[in-house]
């Protein structure tokens, strides 16, 4: 009997994930906002807007660890150029608002301050309907999704992968940054888009935008984690271990690991891109460095610290990474560089499977100890059965036959 889409979709997490993850969204779309916005600002209680803005830019970055752990924890692909993904969503969303500023920036002009700086009399085509919400919201998955599918049909139909795909993505995401340093492409130069005001009509640095923005985070991270949990445990999910684990054989028995590979390749591309539209918003500020080679590195050190193949680890990772990014490069900003090539190698020799994997091993440790503890000790069953008693008959006494001979 085949189960329906619902039945399937409620089977995807555990009793114990889905009351985790009602918490958190608890948390996010009650807590916060009532924290910020209703407790005074003096109070012990209160949320800044410093944190309420790191949350939502700490949440963008696991949802790209999300994606990111699906094309490699899940399909074995190891990119290093999903800092591209991300910064094509930033810019498709960076468009929108840099045209919701109007004539309210420095030049007083319709066009942005930028393109009036260098001259510019009218805008370029691709800047054309930008000034609508929906037809952004539209690039922030078309455009990275098509880079992706259009990148990475050539590179899994010829066949490339391990180290000689990672470094062509690397060398991808390079020539973008390159592209996009450039004043002629029309996207700002190295300052990118910043200087927001508007989005939907709403002050972009309102408190009430800012806990709607991060609950859109909150919603958008949850969706992403229950979708590709969904994914992974079907079907679909199993070939794709079996294509990552051992893809000559999946060929043989009949699956094309092409459409496999591109179809989660794409889809990953493209949740990048939402996280870098919710980003934008909230940190006020696109540029090419989101397209460096260390920015895409990161992404592949929050997956590994976490523990990749587990999806929630990608969260982990990305979360504790990130704070401790905060952390350091306001106390003692010299050294990050040098802790998060310690992280990677401390994780890659002593924690392989991430985080996720040393706290399910210490529960393990812990359940045998509580077992091997366990006092009194529970009674032994009684499994030999009892021998059956054998009765003996008594001996039959012997009678001497005795012979009669004729007198």
């Amino acid at each position: 009997m085949r189960t329906s889409f619902t039945e399937r979709a409620l089977v995807t997490l555990s009793p114990g994930g889905w009351r985790a993850l009602a918490a958190f969204l608890a948390v996010m779309l009650m807590g916060v906002p009532l924290l910020h916005l209703a407790v005074p600002a003096g109070s012990p209680l209160h949320v800044s807007d410093y944190v309420v803005t790191l949350t939502g830019k700490v949440l963008c970055y696991a949802l790209v660890a999300v994606a990111m752990d699906l094309v490699w924890g899940y399909a074995g692909i190891l990119s290093l150029g999903h800092g591209l993904f991300f910064a094509l969503g930033g810019y498709a969303f960076g468009m929108y608002l840099m045209r919701q500023i109007g004539t309210d920036g420095s030049y007083h002009s319709t066009l942005p301050d930028f393109m009036v700086f260098l001259d510019w009399k009218t805008l370029p085509w691709y800047w054309q309907g930008s000034d609508h919400f929906w037809w952004a919201a539209f690039l922030v998955l078309a455009v990275p999704a098509l880079v992706a599918f259009v990148f990475g049909y050539f590179a899994f139909q010829s066949r490339i992968k391990g180290v000689y795909f990672s470094i062509i993505t690397q060398a991808l995401t390079y020539a973008a940054m390159l592209l996009f340093f450039r004043n002629e492409t029309g996207f700002g130069g190295n300052n990118g888009f910043t200087d927001f005001k508007r989005i939907l009509g709403y002050s972009v640095t309102a408190p009430e935008t800012r806990v709607v923005l991060l609950g859109v985070t909150s919603l958008a991270l949850a969706g992403t984690l229950v979708l590709a949990r969904w994914l992974v445990t079907s079907r679909f999910g199993r070939v794709l271990a079996a294509v990552r684990d051992a893809e000559s054989r999946a060929m043989f028995i009949g699956y094309n690991p092409l459409w496999y590979k591109l179809f989660i390749w794409t889809l990953s591309a493209a949740l990048c891109g939402i996280a870098g539209a919710l980003y934008v918003p909230q940190v006020g500020i696109i540029n090419p460095s989101e397209m460096s080679a260390a920015a895409s590195i990161e992404i592949a050190v929050w997956v590994a610290v976490g523990g990749r193949g587990s999806l929630i680890g990608a969260i982990v990772g990305a979360i504790a990474v990130n704070l401790a990014k905060s952390w350091f490069t306001v106390s003692f900003p010299q050294y990050w560089l040098f802790f998060l090539g310690f992280l990677f190698i401390a994780v890659t020799l002593f924690l392989p499977e991430g985080l996720v994997g040393l706290w399910r091993r210490v529960q393990a440790h812990w359940a045998k100890r509580g077992e091997a503890m366990e006092w009194p000790p529970a009674p032994l069953e009684e499994t030999a059965k009892p021998v059956a008693s054998t009765v003996v008959p008594p001996p039959v006494p012997v009678v001497p036959l005795t012979e009669e001979r004729p007198a």
